[in-house]
């Protein structure tokens, strides 16, 4: 298995239990937010970053920051959580278990993300109108996140998970073209 889909494996793992302890604290959104601002943190804060992933710095020493910074800020439970990724050496996988995290979340809510390709900037309304036909198609709520690559020429391309909906005219063209140049029209 590559590094990064074992990667994600093992932050999906992380997220599906830090779900299970955040839905017994009745506050599987709230968790989820905190988590997202550790992520951020951690993104964006080069100091915060080397100093999570230095070797040189014990994972007792980490956790002491953690608790120091956070104890008063977060579940007891939520910290403990936290600390045992520093413990198991996996604390640079937070951004990716608070991705994976709202995932769980968004899915047992049924929410499904949808990544939407478009040629040309999309006015509000016509997001929303994609957005409501998703949803009609897939029976749930989807969150369309609009890209622009203007290589598709026209038409829309949508993925959700491992299901791809290719409406472009690039594809269009393509199949077209192969029809021709094998005779069949």
């Amino acid at each position: 298995m590559p590094a990064g889909v074992q990667g994600e494996s093992v932050a999906r793992n992380y997220a599906e239990a830090l779900l299970t302890l955040a839905r017994k604290a009745e506050d599987a959104a709230g968790w989820g937010g905190m988590l997202r601002q550790v992520a951020t943190a951690i993104r964006s804060d080069v100091t915060l970053s080397r100093f999570l992933e230095s070797p040189r710095i014990s994972a007792d020493a980490k956790s002491m920051v953690l608790s120091k910074a956070l104890t008063d800020r977060v579940p007891r439970l939520f910290l403990r959580f936290l600390e045992q990724l520093v413990k198991n050496r996996r604390q640079m996988l937070i951004p990716t278990i608070a991705d994976e995290y709202d995932t769980l979340l968004d899915a047992s809510e049924g929410i499904v993300h949808a990544r939407v390709t478009v040629a040309r900037a999309t006015s509000d309304e016509d997001t929303a109108m994609i957005a409501q036909r998703l949803s009609k198609i897939v029976g749930k709520t989807v969150v369309p996140h609009v890209n622009i690559d203007p290589s598709i020429i026209g038409g829309v391309v949508v993925r959700m998970g491992d299901t791809v909906m290719d409406g472009s005219v690039r594809r269009k063209l393509g199949k077209l073209r192969r029809r021709m140049g094998t005779g069949r029209a």
